[in-house]
């Protein structure tokens, strides 16, 4: 059991955006076609969270050209490059399936007008970073390079010879054509 949430623990991300249900964000994914990559961005409404750990996805409604599309997006995933939080919503549940069968502004939530827009990040490896800090501190050091007692002094004298200038006769300059 030991070996498999340590596997799952390396394939977190290190932040993860701090999202909440009925937040409208924009969702940065990699799609991959033949050998380009390019990033697409999808915004709209976030209706419901999932699950925990890697498997934890987040499932983001928007209306285009008059029909409704929802993606789900593995948090984790490497895949998604980034989350944007556009505007905080003001939702009282956990699920917001009512959405789907609202039109046109009904559709949306109420926006949280005190709240701040910050794209609040949650550090999830942090522990294991102090781990790794800890290893550092504790292992053996090396050992210091034998001092010596004797002092070596050394004098540098720099000499400078000074030598008379000669006048520098100007050659008259042939012109060339």
């Amino acid at each position: 059991m030991d070996i498999i949430k340590s596997i799952e623990h390396e394939q977190l991300k290190n932040k993860v955006p701090d999202l909440h249900v009925g937040d409208t964000v924009r969702v940065h994914q990699r799609i991959k076609e033949g050998n380009r990559e390019r990033i697409q961005v999808f915004e709209g409404i976030i209706i419901k969270k999932q699950g925990g750990g890697v498997n934890s996805t987040f499932t983001v409604r928007r209306v285009a050209y008059g029909v409704g599309v929802e993606k789900t997006f593995l948090l984790h995933s490497p895949m998604v490059e980034k989350v944007e939080l556009v505007r905080v919503g003001k939702a009282r549940r956990a699920k917001l399936y009512y959405l789907r069968d609202r039109v046109g502004k009904a559709a949306k939530t109420k926006e949280n007008l005190g709240a701040r827009i910050e794209n609040k990040e949650i550090t999830l490896k942090e522990d294991l970073a102090a781990e790794q800090e800890a290893e550092v501190s504790t292992a053996p050091e090396e050992a210091p390079a034998v001092e010596t007692t004797e002092v070596v002094e050394q004098e540098v004298v720099d000499t400078v010879k000074e030598e008379a200038v000669e006048t520098v006769k100007e050659a008259p300059k042939t012109e060339e054509k």
